[in-house]
């Protein structure tokens, strides 16, 4: 996974970091980018001016679609001077002061850096729609684990007398497991095993590596002898036990690699987590309507306090759990206000 953009950047790279984001929201932000990007723009005014700035230069660039070089030798300067409309974006920031971008910023523009929703172009969503993605798949195994699937995952399982295992042949799954001292409960992912008797982990199954995340309890992570004789190439991997609150990434291409084991916050742990869950997906929605599928869904209730700020068009993508998330997006992006009333409501008011 690529590192996330850092929130102490200088003066001096601040529109290559947030040409980053950008890009990022051209192709579609994850849940967990979304709440990281989120989180980028309340550190700092400049980060939200710098993506309007770069917004406006892209919405510039874009009218010079309209030039062909066999139509004359230089661009109409008409064409910057009144840009055609372009479709509501599904964040309106403070404007950038007026300063030249660099060219660098200007190409990154041009090459594509695109302000779109965070839905995919193969599967456009019509404006004023909402999708309901549905939770990932849940199966309960015959000694009554729970497993969650992350969308295009899939398992194999193997319970004997002795032992309970599971392959995980492709992606991403959570493991919530039954304690049974007597029959530990292995998760295996490309030469890496997982050993755990009671608790709940996450495994993800990559191209090149093998990431385990430990939610509660504590598991060993280890290669196993048959794992190391089959392929002829790897090494055995010194059985470390992994605590809550711990990660362990192992990089599968190189045979003598060890565990790389970090500890994790709550929040990098919920980004981790974040497929989990129903989704919410907008497109140019109003806010009243949105908030509307909140409510359904949540005791934490949302009250729109006038018609103005209902109407606002609001777009992206969300765990429909993750109110606090969508708040931070109209706080950042919108120039909205949420206070907490008596009842613990949460009135949003466009800030005037």
């Amino acid at each position: 996974m690529a590192a996330e953009p850092s929130n102490a950047e200088s003066s001096a790279n601040l529109e290559a970091i947030a040409s980053v984001w950008l890009s990022r929201r051209d192709r579609g932000l994850t849940p967990a980018e979304q709440d990281a990007y989120l989180e980028w723009l309340r550190a700092d005014p400049r980060h939200g001016a710098m993506i309007a700035h770069l917004e406006k230069t892209w919405g510039a660039l874009d009218a010079l679609a309209e030039w062909r070089p066999a139509h004359s030798a230089r661009p109409n300067p008409d064409l910057l001077a009144t840009p055609r409309a372009r479709p509501k974006r599904w964040a309106r920031l403070a404007k950038f002061p007026c300063a030249v971008p660099t060219l660098a910023a200007a190409a990154a523009v041009a090459l594509g850096i695109f302000v779109l929703h965070s839905i995919s172009r193969e599967t456009p969503m019509p404006t004023g729609t909402v999708r309901v993605i549905p939770s990932p798949e849940r199966l309960t195994l015959e000694d009554g684990s729970v497993v969650e699937l992350n969308h295009g995952g899939k398992i194999e399982t193997e319970f004997t007398a002795e032992t309970r295992r599971v392959r995980l042949v492709r992606g991403e799954a959570h493991f919530t497991v039954t304690k049974n001292p007597a029959r530990p409960f292995i998760v295996e992912a490309n030469g890496v095993a997982v050993r755990a008797v009671g608790t709940a982990f996450n495994v993800r199954h990559a191209s090149a590596a093998v990431e385990v995340l430990v939610t509660e309890g504590k598991v060993q992570v280890e290669r196993p002898v048959a794992a190391i004789v089959s392929s002829r190439v790897q090494s055995p991997i010194t059985p470390t036990a992994l605590v809550a609150g711990e990660r362990a990434i192992v990089d599968t291409t190189a045979p003598t690699a060890q565990l790389v084991v970090a500890a994790v916050t709550p929040t990098e742990m919920a980004r981790a987590l974040s497929w989990q869950g129903v989704r919410l997906e907008f497109a140019e929605l109003p806010l009243a309507e949105v908030v509307t599928e909140f409510n359904l869904r949540n005791r934490q209730q949302l009250v729109v306090e006038d018609a103005a700020t209902g109407r606002l068009r609001v777009g992206g993508s969300f765990r429909a759990d993750n109110v606090d998330a969508f708040v931070r997006l109209l706080e950042a992006s919108f120039g909205v206000s949420a206070q907490r009333r008596d009842d613990g409501a949460l009135v949003l008011r466009q800030q005037k």
